[in-house]
């Protein structure tokens, strides 16, 4: 099988090249290289318990990195086949399998894994969002919780005295922004500097949000999710998750 189909293979299951293997740490979480992460090699005479020599560890250090790039599709796979087409490809052995065979199975099976996903991001949908709708039920029910017209949930911390920002407005806010479940996705307090941004470029939940708070406030907004990334999510918020912030009102930046 020729060089060219095995790279359009390997670049399908996203392993790393060689050169980014040996000069950048995975990270154990995302499976990616940890970007601007020096190279670190072990000091001279060094040992790893395990690791005989810098031929074992090198060995490790790349087949660890492999396996952690494979992890999305490990129960795709038969480990002693793959161990076997690595052995046969560093001994320049046969490939048992044509360039057409080839490109017609990957094919195929990156059809099969895109329609898993799209199975799995629906089922998700639906239990977040029944998630969403029991919790915001129960939510609006509060002391204190008052809901708009929008479905937007809110409630006032502490109440300003300056004056409210218009829908083009830039602000500045501090915010801390969570899942139902409590996990943090983002927070401008954690890295230590307020963020600033003009409403029109934000979710429209934020945008409403903030459009009630005079400056000096600190609201507790609870956004569903047709108010903030919808059925199909963003990053770490998964479709139809409804969103927690709360909110530090501190300037209209003008």
């Amino acid at each position: 099988m020729k060089n060219t189909k095995r790279l359009a293979i390997v670049g399908l299951v996203a392993v790393l090249p060689l050169a980014m293997i040996a000069c950048k740490p995975i990270d154990k979480d995302t499976g990616k290289p940890v970007e601007g992460a020096a190279a670190q090699t072990p000091a001279e005479g060094g040992e790893i318990a395990g690791l005989n020599g810098e031929r074992e560890q090198i060995s490790y250090i790349i087949g660890n990195q492999m396996g952690e790039q494979l992890k999305q599709i490990k129960d795709e796979i038969d480990i002693k086949t793959l161990q076997r087409a690595i052995s046969e490809t560093l001994d320049d052995k046969a490939v048992e399998i044509s360039d057409e065979q080839a490109m017609g199975i990957m094919q195929k099976f990156g059809e099969r894994m895109q329609a898993k996903q799209v199975a799995e991001m629906q089922e998700k949908a639906k239990t977040n969002a029944a998630e969403a709708e029991k919790f915001l039920a129960e939510n609006g029910k509060r002391e204190g919780v008052q809901t708009t017209a929008s479905g937007l949930q809110y409630r006032v911390i502490t109440e300003g005295t300056g004056a409210k920002p218009g829908p083009d407005d830039t602000v500045r806010v501090h915010y801390k922004g969570t899942l139902l479940n409590g996990e943090t996705f983002d927070s401008s307090i954690d890295r230590g500097e307020p963020a600033q941004f003009a409403l029109n470029q934000v979710v429209p939940g934020w945008q409403e949000g903030l459009q009630l708070m005079p400056v000096g406030s600190k609201y507790e907004l609870w956004i569903p999710a047709a108010l903030g990334y919808g059925e199909m999510g963003s990053g770490p918020i998964g479709p139809n998750q409804a969103l927690v912030f709360e909110v530090e009102l501190q300037d209209i930046v003008k």
